[in-house]
C-alpha cells in the first residue's frame, strides 16, 4: 500500500502533523517531517520515527510563509529519497479577531501559511508523481473549510480555499493516478488545545468536563474531541490503494458539526 513510498508531512513536529507522520511511517513510509523552527527537538523528532518505525525519516526546515522555501522543501525531499509519493499539507495557523480589527498581517500570514503554501508544495510535488504514474495528496483542511464561525475571517477563507485548491487539482492530475483530497477536523485534542482547556475553565468558572462539552464543543454534536490518531488513519487510508477512486472529496471528522 504504502510501503517504500516517501511521504511530506508540513508542520509535522507536533499534534495533528506528527500523528499523521507516525501513522504514514507505521505503514512503511519513509518521512519527510517539517516545521519553521530548526531545533535540535525537530531532528530528534524524526529521528525517533525513524527508530520506532524502521523508516528513514528526515527533518527539513521550511517557513510555509515563504513560496520558495514551500518549493525547496519538496525539492530537498525528492533529492534525499528520489522521489515525492505523498505529501500532506498540514502547516496553519490561527488568529481570532473582528473583521474591522484583524490585523493585515496576521491576514497575510494566515493566507501565506494556509493556503498558499499549499500550492507551492502541490504544485512543485505533482512533476514527481507523474513521473512516477502514482501520487496521493492530502490537504489538511478544517470545518471551517465547509462552514463558518465569527471572527475567524483569514482561518476561514483559507480553508474553504483549500477545499477549492483540492477539487481543481483533484480534476487536474486525475488521470495520471494521483488523488488530492481533503480533511475537514473538527475540534482536535492536541497539546495546544488541552493547554487552553485550564483557561476556558477559568474563564468561564466551569469544571473541565462542562468546559469542553457547553463551551469548546458546542458546536460538536457528538460532544467529543476528534483524535490526532482518528486524523492519521484517515490519512493512511486516502493514500491507500483502496481510496484510489476517491479524488477531490472533503472527509468531514468532525463529530456532526458540518451536518447541522
Amino acid at each position: 500500500m504504502t510501503a517504500k513510498k516517501t511521504a511530506i508531512v508540513t508542520g509535522s513536529t507536533s499534534g495533528i502533523g506528527l500523528a499523521i507522520a507516525n501513522a504514514l511511517a507505521a505503514e512503511g513510509c519513509n518521512i519527510v517531517v517539517n516545521s519553521f523552527s530548526n531545533r535540535t527537538e525537530d531532528h530528534e523528532i524524526a529521528e525517533k520515527i525513524a527508530s520506532d518505525h524502521k523508516v528513514k525519516a528526515i527533518y527539513i526546515e521550511a517557513d510555509m510563509s515563504d513560496p520558495g522555501a514551500c518549493r525547496a522543501l519538496v525539492a530537498k525531499a525528492a533529492e534525499n529519497f528520489g522521489s515525492v509519493d505523498i505529501l500532506v499539507n498540514n502547516a496553519g495557523i490561527q488568529h481570532v479577531a473582528a473583521i474591522e480589527d484583524f490585523p493585515i498581517e496576521k491576514w497575510d500570514s494566515i493566507i501565506a501559511i494556509n493556503l498558499s503554501s499549499s500550492f507551492h508544495t502541490i504544485a512543485a510535488a505533482i512533476p514527481f508523481m507523474k513521473e512516477q504514474g502514482w501520487g496521493r495528496i492530502v490537504n489538511i483542511a478544517s470545518v471551517h473549510g465547509l462552514v463558518a464561525s465569527p471572527f475567524k475571517s483569514a482561518y476561514v477563507s483559507a480553508k474553504h480555499g483549500i477545499v477549492g485548491l483540492t477539487k481543481t487539482v483533484a480534476l487536474e492530475v486525475a488521470t495520471f493516478g494521483i488523488t488530492c483530497n481533503a480533511i475537514c477536523p473538527g475540534y482536535v485534542l492536541t497539546p495546544l488545545v488541552e493547554a487552553q482547556i485550564p483557561d476556558q475553565m477559568k474563564v468561564h468558572k466551569m469544571d473541565r468536563e462542562t468546559v469542553v462539552r457547553e463551551v469548546m464543543l458546542e458546536k460538536q454534536p457528538t460532544k467529543e474531541f476528534v483524535t490526532v490518531g482518528q486524523i492519521g488513519a484517515a490519512t493512511v487510508f486516502l493514500c491507500s490503494d483502496a481510496a484510489a477512486q476517491i479524488n477531490g472529496t472533503q472527509l468531514s471528522i468532525d463529530g456532526g458539526w458540518a451536518a447541522g
